[in-house]
């Protein structure tokens, strides 16, 4: 037998497996899951729990940049008050964390 011929007949044994490939495919896609998916599930929980745990007095931000502290809450929106007599009604959805630097500033 010729070098070709033994090249051919090696090629021919893997290619005949295909198991390899669907393992290979597998684990891939298991790594992908573990580093890419569940991460990302589980911020989207801590956020949802953050989201509904909200109660009057909680300093927030929102998604747009908004600082501003809670003074009433809904089942799906929030009334926010960014200064004083200035509120603003908005959806839960659009708080992304709490404002721990908000400071409050002295009253005239």
């Amino acid at each position: 037998m010729n070098s070709l011929s033994l090249i051919l007949l090696q090629a021919e044994k893997t290619a005949a497996n295909p198991m390899n490939s669907l393992i290979f495919f597998g684990v891939i896609i298991v790594i992908f899951y573990f580093f890419m998916i569940r991460p990302q599930m589980k911020k989207q929980k801590e956020l949802k729990n953050y989201r509904e745990s909200l109660k009057k007095g909680d300093k927030v931000v929102t998604a747009g940049g908004i600082y501003g502290r809670i003074a009433e809450v809904s089942d799906r929106t929030v009334l926010l008050e960014i200064d004083q007599s200035v509120k603003i009604k908005l959806d839960k959805g659009s708080i992304v964390r709490t404002a721990e630097d908000l400071t409050d500033q002295p009253k005239p």
